[in-house]
């Protein structure tokens, strides 16, 4: 009989003690951590407070740091040599509304057994992100319990307000950048899997730029009558910038769009064709069958590694119940630009601005508001920690873990590697029907169980 290896007997410690991880879980959850409501100001402080207590006892140095808004945990372990990790995740939630949806009390978790059999963790945060981010804290847990000691230097960055924006954290890691900066890789938990039994690092975020444009004609609203044809009508000139985004082959039009846009190597592409995307299932889902977006290219490539801009909301005119014959004065419109890597989130926002501008009316005028703009991030495929996160995710689901894109920004990986200089890789365990955001959320059982299992092999795979 082979001999325990220390390794072995830390998952043995996540096996064991699993029931005492799902009650730490519920403990956290139960804690109205939701960042957007200043009602809620004191629980964020309280969810806080509640994780510095829990790391302070695996030995952490740990402190929740005041910012503007709410707090963000920092700990650091004691030296270990070796990598230095840096996991974020956040403690804050979203609102429960409509509560009336809800089939349970969203702050009190429930273990329920959903119609395929699996045990499901339901609870406001149990995915997004309170049951990710302790996967991570209880493999440290393990790791202590079992052997004394974690095998790399770990620290911690928890924020509280990546629900509501997350505006204090650039700032924060600005002020605090020798600190953060000390470690050699970020980890983000708070990604899906490929699918329930392939693990996999996403490697690639699109980064944002949002727009809000106000288009304003007459100085007041005019009868359609008395004025039409007579008039301009802003809708109309929203309308005919609006459709001016896009080419009949489903490119963007902005001048120099695509200047700065990389076409993904060949290996990567024959990866994605080979994790055998349904195409036709993941439009049909939503009632769809048509591919808008460039032509001549698979859907996952325009998802994940091509640019867009898209039309998130119009509005002019009355939009009530019943008619109105009216021309509005305004007409606006919110516009936003998925960045792939490479792009410059300012000279994307500087190139619509124009594009709008030399469109508008001598008698016309816009406003431009922005909403923000990241950068994409882009993990090297050759990266030694990389590698090694595969091998340790591999090893636990008996499966080949996957490298994936995604078609969504999450700011603060262009912030680690904007502010801190630090690549940074996305692992997380949740499934894309977890409902986050929406009542009933949940985290599978055995997302929490093989997420704990997980991390304990990767921080293994990063000693060695």
């Amino acid at each position: 009989m082979t001999a325990p290896t220390t390794l072995d007997s830390v998952l043995a410690q996540v096996d064991q003690n699993l029931e005492q991880s799902l009650n730490r879980l519920y403990e956290l959850l139960r804690i109205k951590s939701i960042s957007t409501d200043p009602a809620y100001a004191s629980e964020c402080q309280r969810a806080a407070d509640w994780i510095v207590s829990e790391l302070s006892g695996l030995g952490f140095d740990a402190a929740a740091r005041p910012t503007p808004g709410h707090p963000v945990v920092v700990a650091h372990a004691p030296p270990a040599g070796g990598t230095h990790v840096l996991f974020y995740a956040h403690y804050d939630v979203q609102p429960i509304d409509p509560l009336n949806l809800w089939h349970t009390d969203p702050f009190e978790p429930q273990l329920k057994t959903d119609s395929n059999g699996r045990k499901i963790i339901v609870a406001r945060g149990a995915s997004d992100d309170k049951g990710q981010m302790m996967t991570f804290i209880e493999a440290c847990r393990a790791w202590k319990a079992a052997t004394g000691s974690l095998p790399v230097q770990v620290s911690l960055m928890l924020e509280g307000e990546e629900e509501s924006g997350g505006k204090n954290l650039p700032a924060f890691m600005e002020a605090n950048r020798d600190e953060l900066g000390a470690a050699d890789i970020a980890l983000i938990c708070d990604t899906d899997m490929w699918d329930r039994q392939t693990p996999s690092v996403t490697t690639m975020l699109r980064g944002l730029v949002g727009e809000e444009i106000e288009i304003t004609c007459a100085n007041k609203d005019l009868h359609s009558g008395m004025f039409g044809n007579a008039a301009r009508n802003p809708n109309q000139v929203l309308a005919e910038i609006v459709a001016s985004l896009r080419a009949p082959d489903g490119s963007v039009t902005l001048p120099g769009f695509y200047d700065d846009v990389a076409e993904i190597s060949p290996e990567l592409k024959a990866q994605w064709q080979g994790l055998e995307f349904d195409e036709k299932q993941f439009l049909g889902d939503v009632g769809l069958s048509q591919p808008a977006g460039e032509q001549g290219r698979s859907v996952l490539e325009t998802i994940w590694a091509r640019p867009t801009c898209e039309i998130n909301g119009m509005s002019g005119g009355y939009t009530g119940d019943g008619f109105k014959t009216v021309i509005p004065s305004k007409a606006s419109a919110k516009i936003s630009f998925r960045l792939v890597s490479g792009m410059q989130p300012e000279k994307i926002r500087a190139a619509f601005r124009k594009h709008v501008q030399d469109r508008i009316p001598a008698d016309c005028s816009v406003t431009f508001t922005p909403h923000g703009g990241s950068p994409a991030i882009t993990v090297p495929s050759e990266g030694i920690h990389l590698r090694q996160a595969l091998d340790g995710l591999s090893g636990e689901w008996g499966k080949q873990a996957v490298i994936t894109g995604s078609g969504g920004s999450i700011p603060v990986a262009g912030d680690f590697k904007k502010i801190l200089d630090l690549d940074t890789l996305l692992i997380g365990f949740a499934h894309v029907d977890d409902q986050i955001h929406s009542p009933n959320e949940k985290y599978d059982l055995e997302s929490f169980h093989r997420g704990i299992r997980s991390w304990v092999r990767v921080l293994a795979t990063f000693a060695a």
